[in-house]
C-alpha cells in the first residue's frame, strides 16, 4: 500500500467515524506538519485528519461486561493459572530427576517451594533426593528437616524418613552422583518381571514403591502393576489410588484405574471418590471417568455433588464427551443461573451449536441468552453466523443485540456487520458496529466500501 493511499484511508475512517458519531463533527485545530502515524503528513493537513486521535475506538480485546460472576470466573481462572503454572515447574523438576540432571531439579523444586503452594511439600521431598543424588547430603538432611517442620502431615513423610536414613546410613562413603546403571538396571529388571511372571513380581514391586528409588522407577513399577491381572496388583494399586501413597503416585493410579480394567476399576474410583474429602482427588477421578466413558457417574456428580467446583468439573467432563443430553437434561432441572452458565460453557466445549442457537433465541433469562450467544461468537461458523444475524433482527434487548455484535467481530464477520450497519436506524447501535469495523482494518474492500457510503451522506 502506498503511503498516499494509507493516509486516504486514515481520512476515510476518520470521517466516516465522525460520521457515525464517534468523534467531534468540529475542527480541532490545523493538523501537525511532517511525519504522521500513517507517513509524512502534508503541509495544511485537513482538520478532519486530526479526527482520529480523539476517537472512542474500542481495542479489538475489548468485551463487555459480564456481571458479578464472570469476575469471579475470572478470578477463579487466574488462580487456575497460577496452579497450573506451579504444576509445569514441579513437572519439570521431575524430568530433570529423570535425566539425571540433578543440580536443575534443584532449582525447579526450590522455585515450587518458594511458590508454598499445594505442591510445597512433595517439591521438598523430591529436592531432598536430588540433592541426596548430587552429593549434598547436609543439604539434604536440612531439607528434610524443612518438610517435617512446615508440613507435618504430609503425605511424603514416610519415604521421606526412608531418605534421611539412607543419607545418615551413606555419609562418609564415596559419592556416587549419579548412579545411572544402578536405575537402568531397575528399569530392566522391572521390564523382565512384566514379561514373564507377574504374579511374584508384585512384592517386591510393593516393596520398591515404598522406597527410595527414584519417580521414574516408580512410576515404571507402577505401570507394571497397572497391566497385570493378579488381584494382588489391583488390590496394591487401589490402595495407592485411595492415597496409601505419596499424591504423584496416587494420580497416576487414578489415571491407571480410568484407562486400565474395566467394571471393577471404575468400581473403586466411585468408592475412592464417595470416601475421600480431598477436592483435588475428585476431580482427579471426575476426568478419570472422562476418559473412561462414564457418563452416569458424572451426571450423577454434576447433579449431587455439593461442592460447586466439582459440579462444574462434572459438567465440564461432560462437555469434553459431547454429552449433548445429558447436558440437556442438567440445563433443563437446574434453576441456578451460575450453573446453568457452566451447563453452556460446557456445550460450547462440545460443540453443541444447535443447542446453542435454540437457547440464545428462546432462553427466557437475559443474562443465559447473553451467555449462549458470546460462546456461538467463540464457535466462529456459517451456521452460528447466520443464527446471530438472525437473533440481532428479531430480538429487541440491546444487551443481547450489542453481544450478537461481539460475536460477529469475534468471528471476523465484516460482511455481516456492515450489512447490520446498514439497516440498523438506532444511532447508538450503529455507533457500536461502527465502531467495530473501524478496528478490522482498512483492507477489507467491504468495510472501505461501506466506510466511503458514510462519508458521501
Amino acid at each position: 500500500m502506498s503511503i498516499r493511499h494509507a493516509y486516504v484511508c486514515g481520512l476515510a475512517f476518520a470521517g466516516a467515524l465522525a460520521v457515525a458519531g464517534l468523534a467531534p463533527a468540529q475542527p480541532v485545530g490545523p493538523g501537525p506538519l511532517g511525519p504522521g502515524p500513517v507517513g509524512p503528513g502534508p503541509i495544511g493537513v485537513p482538520p478532519s485528519a486530526t479526527l482520529i486521535a480523539p476517537t472512542t475506538i474500542e481495542p479489538p480485546t475489548m468485551v463487555m461486561a459480564w456481571g458479578e460472576q464472570d469476575r469471579q470466573d475470572r478470578e477463579k481462572e487466574a488462580e487456575q493459572r497460577e496452579r497450573e503454572r506451579e504444576t509445569r515447574i514441579y513437572d519439570q523438576g521431575r524430568e530433570y530427576l529423570d535425566q539425571g540432571k540433578y543440580d536443575r531439579a534443584i532449582e525447579r523444586f526450590t522455585d515450587v517451594v518458594s511458590m508454598k503452594g499445594s505442591r510445597a511439600d512433595g517439591a521438598l521431598y523430591y529436592k531432598a533426593w536430588a540433592q541426596n543424588k548430587a552429593g549434598q547430603r547436609a543439604e539434604a538432611l536440612a531439607t528434610i528437616a524443612v518438610l517435617s517442620k512446615d508440613y507435618p502431615k504430609s503425605r511424603f513423610l514416610t519415604q521421606a524418613k526412608a531418605l534421611e536414613a539412607e543419607v545418615r546410613r551413606n555419609s562418609g562413603q564415596q559419592v556416587r552422583p549419579e548412579s545411572e546403571s544402578d536405575e537402568e538396571l531397575k528399569l530392566l529388571a522391572i521390564a523382565a518381571l512384566q514379561n514373564s511372571d507377574p504374579e511374584k513380581a508384585v512384592p517386591l514391586l510393593e516393596t520398591l514403591l515404598q522406597g527410595t528409588a527414584s519417580p521414574r522407577v516408580k512410576s515404571r513399577a507402577l505401570f507394571v502393576l497397572a497391566q497385570s491381572d493378579s488381584t494382588r496388583a489391583r488390590e496394591v494399586l487401589k490402595n495407592i489410588a485411595k492415597g496409601n501413597s505419596t499424591p504423584d503416585l496416587q494420580n497416576r493410579a487414578i489415571d491407571y484405574l480410568g484407562t486400565q480394567g474395566g467394571r471393577e476399576s471404575r468400581a473403586a474410583l466411585a468408592e475412592i471418590y464417595s470416601a475421600t474429602p480431598d477436592i483435588d482427588v475428585k476431580r482427579r477421578i471426575l476426568r478419570a471417568f472422562m476418559v473412561a466413558g462414564e457418563k452416569d457417574r458424572l451426571l450423577s456428580a454434576a447433579q449431587s455433588e455439593q461442592n460447586a467446583d466439582l459440579r462444574a468439573e462434572a459438567v465440564q467432563q461432560l462437555g469434553v464427551m459431547g454429552a449433548h443430553e445429558e447436558l440437556w437434561q442438567l440445563y433443563q432441572k437446574e434453576t441456578a443461573t451460575d450453573v446453568k452458565k457452566r451447563i453452556l460453557q460446557a456445550m460450547f466445549v462440545g460443540g453443541n451449536s444447535a443447542r446453542l442457537i435454540d437457547l440464545a433465541k428462546t432462553e427466557k433469562n437475559p443474562e443465559l441468552r447473553r451467555t449462549a450467544v458470546r460462546n456461538l461468537g467463540i464457535m466462529g461458523s456459517k451456521r452460528t453466523s447466520d443464527a446471530l444475524v438472525e437473533i440481532y433482527n428479531t430480538d429487541k434487548d440491546p444487551e443481547i443485540r450489542r453481544a450478537v455484535v461481539n460475536g460477529l467481530f469475534q468471528q471476523g464477520n465484516a460482511t455481516a456487520l456492515v450489512d447490520l450497519a446498514r439497516k440498523e436506524q438506532d444511532p447508538g447501535m450503529k455507533k457500536d458496529i461502527v465502531s467495530k469495523l473501524s478496528v478490522m482494518g482498512s483492507k477489507d474492500p467491504v468495510v472501505m466500501q461501506f466506510m466511503m457510503e458514510l462519508l458521501s451522506k
